[in-house]
């Protein structure tokens, strides 16, 4: 929360309205209900203009503000009404669980613990099945300590005396339009796609564009050359996608989709090279010592220190991929369910 430098008052009626939003239960009448909030602040904020014969100044509306009450206070107020936690008290109720069930007890489980347990069993089913389980009383468990929490907090005063305090001045800024993903950005990815595939038809041939100096000793292990070709298909969909996106800027959902198309097929390309490793076992799976160089203490410690970088590269990758993944899921179901959303008010409205 900071102060804005803006000295328009309708603005931080703006900003004001921007807060309530963030209270507010999604559903289809949000909309609705911040278009009559705003309507009566402005229409107060005119009365009162009229009333002294000449523009309010930012701290005028600040009081206005102030007596219509908190965001936090307006948004549960025009929500549902509540039992075990108060109007009050819900919409953060609710925020902090979403985030910590959500974005953080899930993805925990499933990137971290998950993989530690599927690692440590020979019974993949097991591993699974006892991460679910896990999940699910970690879930429950979390759960009922936050609703025990607000349900305290909800019967002591302090809350009610908190929410009087609040400064209009320091209500958030007002947040920029979402904007999308230029044409000219896309192109320029798309080019760069373009060279980097034709680097990897090059690599084969020309070991120094992959490794530098160190081709004259280094060259790809064995393994590689199962996964080089699919690799490839990998790097073929990313330009795919891209030029679609170029050729087809009204299809707002594909570059969602695809993104989230192209975050799966590579964390199974690395499930696979993961297995692979697993299997064979080699203490230098990924790169060895060249035919013509004789092996010696130096080379086989650089070979060493290289191959252990690849493998933790790969780790990184594995789970940066995989937060990845999860996070641009979400957003495709919060885009399906807003087209959806939007759709069936049009229909409703085109009915009426």
């Amino acid at each position: 929360m900071s102060k804005s430098s803006s000295r328009n008052p309708m603005e931080l009626v703006d900003r004001y309205l921007q807060a309530v939003r963030f209270w507010l239960p999604k559903s289809r009448n949000q909309d609705d209900l911040i278009a009559e909030l705003g309507e009566d602040l402005r229409s107060q904020i005119e009365e009162k203009e009229n009333e002294l014969g000449r523009p309010l100044d930012q701290g005028e509306v600040g009081e206005i503000l102030k007596r219509c009450g908190s965001p936090m206070v307006v948004g549960s107020r025009l929500g549902p009404s509540r039992s075990l936690i108060g109007p009050v008290l819900y919409p953060t109720y609710l925020f902090v669980l979403k985030m910590v069930l959500f974005w953080i007890m899930v993805p925990v489980f499933i990137f971290i613990l998950g993989p530690i347990n599927v690692a440590n069993s020979s019974d993949w089913g097991t591993a699974i099945a006892s991460t679910i389980g896990q999940l699910w009383s970690g879930l429950f468990i979390s759960a009922g300590i936050i609703t025990l929490v607000f349900a305290i907090v909800e019967r002591t005063q302090a809350v009610t005396s908190a929410a009087c305090k609040w400064d209009p001045d320091k209500l958030p800024p007002l947040e920029k339009p979402e904007r999308k993903t230029s044409l000219a950005h896309t192109a320029s990815e798309l080019i760069f796609n373009v060279f980097g595939f034709v680097w990897l038809l090059l690599v084969p041939h020309h070991l120094w564009m992959l490794l530098g100096p160190a081709a004259s000793f280094l060259k790809p292990a064995p393994m590689w050359h199962s996964f080089y070709v699919p690799v490839l298909l990998l790097a073929v969909w990313a330009i795919a996608r891209l030029a679609i996106i170029v050729a087809k800027p009204q299809w707002n959902w594909f570059p969602l989709a695809s993104q989230l198309l192209q975050s799966v097929l590579t964390l199974v390309l690395l499930k696979f090279v993961f297995n692979t490793l697993h299997a064979h076992g080699n203490a230098f799976p990924f790169l060895t010592l060249a035919d013509s160089v004789t092996e010696s203490a130096k080379y086989v410690k650089i070979l060493a220190i290289v191959n252990v970088s690849i493998m933790i590269s790969l780790a990184c990758t594995w789970f940066g991929v995989g937060i990845g993944t999860a996070v641009q899921t979400w957003q495709l179901l919060k885009l399906v369910r807003r087209q959806v959303t939007g759709g069936s008010v049009a229909v409703s409205s085109h009915v009426l």
